[in-house]
């Protein structure tokens, strides 16, 4: 399926890594947040844990689940390995490129086609399930969101652990509004 299911749903990023503060492309490492990162969870749980939330779905990344235990250390978390952070193959470790190639194939890495597919696959899912989820994934994720809601998956870079609400069209516009979620 290359299209999201119109229902609402907010978005976070996770915490600071380390590849994030360097520019690096991180994709599929496993790493963990920096201490700012950590903070950065923390502070957010003031306004994430006002919100009682229908489903909290996570990547199965460490710094996915992290920020989304510091963020919500009362709240049940659900791992999806679907909303996993793209695999960059080459690329990963390296300087983040402007513009990035989503479209290429890095060597040995994910297809952009296959990464979308899987994403949108398991956000479709959760949408049919849940009414307005929080989804705590990676950049890669939201720029899947992007591509399918916007036409294109290039634009500013989402920050870290800075919720967005992600709300279907009103029948008169076809348009996703992508805005900061404030509780």
């Amino acid at each position: 399926m290359t299209e999201l299911l119109p229902r609402p749903f907010v978005f976070l990023r996770h915490g600071e890594t380390f590849y994030n503060r360097a520019y690096l492309i991180a994709g599929s490492p496993d790493v963990p947040l920096t201490p700012y990162g950590e903070s950065q969870a923390h502070d957010a749980s003031a306004v994430l844990g006002r919100q009682a939330w229908s489903h909290v779905a996570v990547s199965t990344m460490f710094r996915a689940r992290k920020t989304a235990r510091l963020a919500l250390p009362e709240s049940k978390l659900h791992v999806y390995a679907g909303l996993r952070e793209r695999d960059w193959g080459a690329l990963e470790k390296t300087p983040i490129q402007d513009p990035m190639p989503y479209f290429e194939t890095p060597d040995g890495g994910e297809s952009w086609a296959d990464f979308q597919r899987r994403v949108l696959d398991t956000l479709n899912e959760l949408l049919t399930r849940f009414e307005c989820p929080l989804v705590v994934a990676h950049s890669g994720v939201f720029r899947v969101i992007c591509n399918v809601t916007q036409g294109h998956p290039y634009g500013a870079r989402i920050g870290n652990v800075a919720p967005i609400l992600c709300q279907p069209p009103a029948q008169e516009d076809n348009v996703w509004q992508l805005t900061p979620w404030q509780g």
